[in-house]
């Protein structure tokens, strides 16, 4: 039962659309209008600037690692239990039913199971790897994608225990199912990469 429970609160935490809500309460606006149309926290910064956009991106956070937190901390779960509370959140965040199950991407709540999972090694590395990405390429879901790569990579070096790479994989998954449109297109070096390869040549 405790992990049935936990499940079930970490889809409905993690189907709290906070973008949606916050841009509505403060701009009068749908969040689902600006930039992708993504209900999340970078389109609700382009909604009401950062004044939302970091409340946004907190709540996020929090929403996919309490869930894990309270499953581990207070429920005393752990392993394979874990996988289906720590997919949940992001799942919820994915298809909300608060929005006709038409959800975020779910980037935000990843950090938040991760955090939650292994303290600071997933995030900090999942992070780092997308800033550098970042840097030399202009797709987002391709930097998700790549940094996610790096992030198992690391994982498998550190010798984590079995459960944590199938759930992260399992999550890398969902990140790939809502970012499948933007990977139809391929990898774009940004200008300064370019010019620096042709120099090279």
């Amino acid at each position: 039962m405790p992990i049935v429970v936990s499940t079930a609160i970490g889809f409905l935490m993690g189907s709290l659309p906070f973008s949606s809500w916050l841009v509505r309460w403060r701009v009068r606006k749908d969040v689902r209008t600006f930039g992708d149309g993504n209900p999340g926290a970078i389109n609700a910064w382009r909604a009401g600037g950062w004044r939302v956009g970091v409340p946004v991106l907190v709540l996020d956070v929090i929403k996919g690692g309490l869930p894990v937190a309270l499953a581990r901390f207070v429920f005393d779960l752990g392993g394979w239990s874990l996988v289906p509370i720590a997919l949940s959140p992001v799942l919820g965040h994915v298809v909300s039913p608060w929005l006709r199950f038409r959800g975020g991407k779910g980037i935000a709540a990843t950090f938040g199971v991760w955090s939650a999972l292994t303290f600071w090694i997933v995030p900090m590395t999942l992070g780092l790897s997308m800033a550098v990405i970042m840097t030399f390429q202009t797709v987002p879901a391709w930097t998700v994608m790549m940094a996610a790569l790096a992030t198992l990579i690391a994982l498998l070096l550190l010798r984590v225990e079995a459960f944590l790479v199938v759930a992260f994989v399992l999550n890398v998954t969902l990140l790939a199912w809502t970012h499948r449109k933007e990977l139809l297109s391929a990898p774009k070096l940004r200008a300064f990469s370019r010019k620096k390869q042709a120099g090279d040549d």
